[in-house]
């Protein structure tokens, strides 16, 4: 197949290492990959073989953010005709709601077999505390984008979203979970750790306000549990001076210990006697799989999202309400009794399981 990957950049995020980690998979397997990135950032390293472009807008007129969807989607046209010069894409995967707003302006790949790829749940990123024509406003713009478009959400959770919260009608709509190369994970989760040999529970993820590190930090003084919290991720400085303090307040300062943002932080989770997610809505939950693979038990809130569809079986017993008290009784249930971690269960989540998904959208 020839394959085309669009996305507005490649800085730290979920959604830039799923299209990366498809990338490099199916270009192991002998398909050939583009991928257009609207932004001159990436936080990664390319996958070798990868035919790699990033369409820089240069455009300095005063006016320019009011003719800059089209403006982009003309540029991203000209770059796909002059790289269709060997051949059409028979596959071209949207990500990330900025680029499919460029995409979905696009006159030459509406005739091309196109879907966009949903990596969060809506309701929750784009009209959170929004009310009246504010919100009105924001879910005419989102249906503009997607009514009758082919969808891929990455968990059920966000589709039904989308058609619920929006009144949207696709064309198709399918649900792909993301990709997780199982081998490699457990490969690099065996670098060195410095709290290796150590107790300790682990949240990963930047310090933004869904990800609710308020909740989690209140939720972690109530539960009694002695062995530290350590928080992976980054913000900006008054965000974490701000935890700091919450902390701080709930007399656990001595015990969250801030680590910031780790390049590999699977020998982090590896270690970690329990991982915890606090968040009001995931699109998926990467960090959920990753922590499953590498045997390391699991706490969720039960938000909007994919920690639902991740977490079943025994693995039920990690779920919580969103609400700090009940997210500590279950993390002090799963500290002390962590549910049977059913490895099998988790190859539904290996990328080439995940890659032939994708291969059934091929027109």
């Amino acid at each position: 197949m020839r394959i085309l990957l669009v996305i507005d950049g490649l800085p730290g995020g979920g959604a830039e290492k799923v299209v990366l980690t498809l990338a490099e998979n199916f270009i192991r397997q002998g398909d050939r990959v583009s991928l257009f990135s609207l932004r001159a950032v990436c936080d990664y390293p390319l996958p070798e073989g990868l035919d790699y472009h990033v369409i820089v807008d240069r455009c300095q007129a005063p006016w320019r953010k009011l003719t800059e969807i089209s403006r982009r989607a003309a540029q991203l046209d000209n770059a796909v005709i002059k790289a269709e010069q060997e051949g059409k894409f028979d596959l071209v995967l949207s990500s990330l709601h900025k680029t499919d707003r460029i995409v979905a302006r696009s006159k030459h790949l509406k005739n091309h077999n196109l879907w966009f790829c949903l990596h969060g749940v809506f309701s929750a990123s784009y009209l959170g505390n929004k009310t009246g024509l504010s919100r009105w406003i924001k879910r005419k713009k989102i249906k503009r984008v997607y009514q009758r478009q082919r969808i891929v959400g990455v968990s059920r959770a966000v589709g039904q979203d989308l058609i619920n919260s929006f009144g949207v009608m696709p064309a198709k709509i399918c649900t792909i979970y993301n990709p997780f190369d199982l081998d490699a994970i457990r490969k690099n989760a065996q670098a060195p750790c410095e709290m290796a040999g150590e107790d300790y529970l682990i949240h990963v993820g930047r310090f933004h306000a869904a990800k609710r590190h308020d909740r989690l930090i209140e939720a972690y003084s109530e539960s009694g549990i002695n062995a530290p919290l350590v928080l992976l991720g980054k913000g900006t400085p008054e965000q974490e001076a701000r935890l700091r303090k919450l902390a701080v307040h709930f007399g656990v300062s001595d015990k969250v210990l801030f680590k910031g943002f780790q390049t590999n932080p699977l020998p982090w989770i590896k270690q970690a006697r329990l991982l915890v997610v606090s968040s009001d809505s995931e699109g998926f939950g990467n960090v959920l799989v990753e922590a499953l693979i590498l045997g390391t038990a699991v706490v969720s809130t039960r938000c909007p999202g994919g920690p639902v569809e991740i977490l079943t079986g025994d693995l039920q017993r990690g779920l919580s309400e969103l609400n700090s008290h009940d997210l500590a009784q279950t993390m002090q249930t799963l500290y002390h009794n962590p549910p049977v971690i059913d490895t099998d269960s988790l190859a539904r989540f290996d990328v080439s399981v995940i890659c032939e998904e994708y291969r059934k959208l091929k027109a």
